[in-house]
Parts: C-alpha cells; structure tokens; sequence
C-alpha cells in the first residue's frame, strides 16, 4: 500500500509539469507522460514489461482528457480557439483516433515505441528548422474535407503513441498559416476528442487483459491517471497564461527540444 502511495506521488509530481506543458504547447502532455511513466511503472514492476508501453500510453490518453480540457478552457477564456475551424478538425482526429485506439493494442510493443521516437524526431526537426521566411509565407487552408482527412490521419498516430495530438497539429495548422498561438489553442481543444476517441479503444480492447479490480480499466492504470490528473488540472491554465509573454519563435524552440529529447529517451528505453 505504501509503494502505491508512492507511485501516485510519483505522477502528481509528472502531472504538474506535463499540464503546465500542456497549456504551454497544446500537446497534452503525452510525449512527456509516455516515457516518465513507462519508466515509473518498471519500477514499481506494476505489470509485465512487455505492456509497460501500451499501458503509458493509455493512461496518457485518459489523463489527456482532463489537461487538454483544463487547457482549452483557458485558451477559450484568452480567446486562442478558432471555433469556425475546431468542429471539421475535431471530426478528423475523433475519426481517427478511434480506430488508432483499437489497432495499437494490436502492434508489438517496440513497433510502437519506434513509431513515436520517429514520429517526434521528425516533427521537432521541422519545428527547429523552421525559417522566418517560411514562417510569413501565406498558404490557404484547404477544403473542409481535406482538413478532415489530414486531421483523421493526425489523430490515429497521435492516439498510437499517447499524445493530445498538438504535436502534429500545431505544426499542420501553422503551415496553412494558423497564428502560432491560435494553432495550439486548437490543438488543446481536439486534444480532448483524440483523448476521449483514443481511451475508449485502449479501453475497450485491453479489458480482457486487465480487469478493475486490479486497478485497471483496461490498459488504463487508474492509481497513475489519478496522480497525473490530480495536479495537471491545475497547472494547465498557467501555461496558457504564459502563452502571451513568449514569443512565437521561442515557444517553437522549446517545441522542438522538449520533443528530441523525449524521442531519445524512448529510443534508448
């Protein structure tokens, strides 16, 4: 009993940093979740190694829900949510997040764990990089059913490796010339559907792996979610606030370096 104790202590303490990340960024907190808890989990030999990665990022998702709802409401209030965009761009990471909740489940755990370092390396690459004269470039947003199809695509590999899905929104919003900060505001918004869509797979399809008695619902671990939540809630609407005192350029760099570093992280896991 005590050890659990320690273990939701463990999270709390992760929760206050990844949701002050989260309205910070719009990324949900998931890169940093996955691979802080995987690691915590091991410790605490809380179940076989080889679901260690699936049940992080499931619990990532399920703790996404209430950060990115902490989040968006706070950028809401500090008026950063594009509405007349959000509603096609939350019905293709729904969409996709759904499936992708399913069928991760489903793949070995180190092609999973493959296809989130790849996947952030590259994004932190393209954010790093990014030029000012790309940046000022002006691109039109496509069709409402393109966007849908981008944003499905989107949602289905943010739901795969835990993440609220800013990661690769931010980014695709801004190349069709989305302010920075209008872009995560979204990204905090649809990080609760890719969270809602994505749990529900998780959940579903490791029900009969785990069952509630042993603190599972699902390949969610609930002692975890609940420490991780318990702090995220709160810290969540301060990096919202500090939105407006960064600039672009530097919020950009700190993007792209908390994503390499969580990507090595997980390589060397």
């Amino acid at each position: 009993m005590n050890e659990l104790l320690v273990l939701v202590v463990y999270c709390a303490l992760l929760g206050s940093g990844v949701g002050f990340l989260a309205g910070l960024l719009g990324i949900g907190g998931g890169l940093v979740i996955v691979p802080v808890l995987s690691i915590i989990l091991l410790h605490f030999n809380v179940l076989p190694a080889e679901h260690v990665v699936i049940v992080a990022i499931a619990t990532s998702l399920a703790s996404i829900l209430f950060t990115s709802t902490s989040s968006a409401i706070a950028h809401h209030k500090n008026g950063n949510v594009p509405w007349q965009l959000a509603p096609w761009v939350m019905t293709g990471v729904a969409l996709g997040a759904l499936i992708s909740g399913f069928l991760a489940a489903l793949l070995p755990e180190k092609i999973v764990r493959i296809v989130f370092a790849v996947t952030v390396v590259l994004i932190a690459i393209k954010m790093f990089f990014s030029s000012k004269a790309n940046e000022e470039q002006q691109r039109a947003m496509p069709s409402k059913g393109l966007l849908t199809i981008l944003t499905m695509i989107t949602g289905g590999v943010s739901a795969m490796i835990g993440i609220g899905g800013g990661a690769l929104l931010v980014p695709l919003l801004t190349f069709f010339s989305v302010n920075m900060k209008k872009a995560i505001g979204c990204a905090s918004a649809c990080g609760i559907v890719i969270a809602l869509f994505g749990s529900i797979g998780y959940i579903s399809s490791g029900s009969t792996v785990y069952q509630l008695a042993d603190g599972f619902a699902g390949f969610v671990y609930l002692p975890a979610l609940f420490g991780i939540i318990c702090t995220s809630w709160f810290t969540a609407p301060l990096g919202a606030k500090a939105t407006h005192y960064l600039p672009v350029s530097l919020i950009k760099k700190i993007f792209a370096t908390l994503l390499l570093a969580t990507a090595v992280k997980m390589i060397m896991y």
